[in-house]
């Protein structure tokens, strides 16, 4: 048997084993079987390693994408760009080679949310992991962003000394924070939505709830919205061919 999963912290939200179960089911792949491991911290993974030997492949998730890397062989180059991993390939020598098909998902969700428009700035919520690839996949379409964090030394302003004509300006914005995630469904990013516009595009990470409070205010201002459930689908299957590969 195969094993996959899932590390992070915490994982009540996360829908990967089910995706991955039905993927198996659906495609006739009986050999192969996807699980949750929910680690206290990331020092746990050379034993969650050594206990399930048959572990081909992992994905990452908060809040140990940047912290894992100091456990990997080797990372990608886009990865190592990047700055964080989402993926894990285990090969059959025990070398773990890191990956980032987070990216792989914005593209496609920036493709979805935007098609052929092209905003003059975003405004990146969050600078954990996910940030850095959000960042990464704006860079690559000459989106100049700005960074929303609630530690003033990580981002161009906390959410506390955020400009209301900064939220105005930014017709790109995206949650790249858990903040909203099931189940904690009645949170949103603190920004000033009143000024949130019909042209502006908001973009949540964050897949379930599927109509988060941060795209229910995009909602009501009018503004185009999508959630992450492109973004997660793409990963995934990015991440099956990294294993498969």
């Amino acid at each position: 048997m195969r094993r996959f999963g899932l590390i992070g912290r915490p994982l009540g939200h996360s829908a990967s084993a089910a995706y991955f179960t039905e993927k198996f089911n659906r495609e006739g792949i009986s050999d192969c079987k996807y699980s949750l491991y929910e680690l206290p911290s990331i020092e746990e993974l050379p034993g969650l390693l050594a206990r399930v030997p048959e572990l081909c492949g992992l994905n990452v998730t908060i809040p140990y994408k940047r912290d894992v890397i100091a456990f990997l062989d080797s990372v990608s180059h886009e990865a190592q760009a990047i700055g964080a991993v989402n993926c894990i390939r285990r090969s059959a020598d025990g070398r773990l080679a890191g990956h980032n098909t987070d990216v792989i998902g914005l593209r496609a969700a920036l493709n979805e949310l935007l098609g052929t428009a092209v905003p003059e700035q975003a405004l990146v919520l969050g600078t954990g992991g996910a940030s850095q690839a959000v960042q990464y996949a704006l860079a690559e379409r000459d989106i100049p962003f700005a960074l929303v964090s609630r530690e003033a030394s990580k981002g161009n302003y906390t959410y506390d000394n955020l400009p209301c004509e900064v939220v105005e300006t930014s017709r790109l914005i995206i949650n790249a924070s858990p903040v909203g995630t099931y189940p904690n469904v009645d949170a949103a990013p603190r920004i000033p939505y009143a000024y949130v516009t019909p042209e502006h595009y908001l973009l949540d990470l964050v897949y379930n709830p599927p109509l988060t409070q941060f795209l229910d205010y995009g909602r009501q201002r009018g503004a185009h919205i999508l959630n992450g459930r492109t973004m997660f689908v793409e990963q995934a299957e990015a991440s099956w061919r990294i294993w498969n590969a």
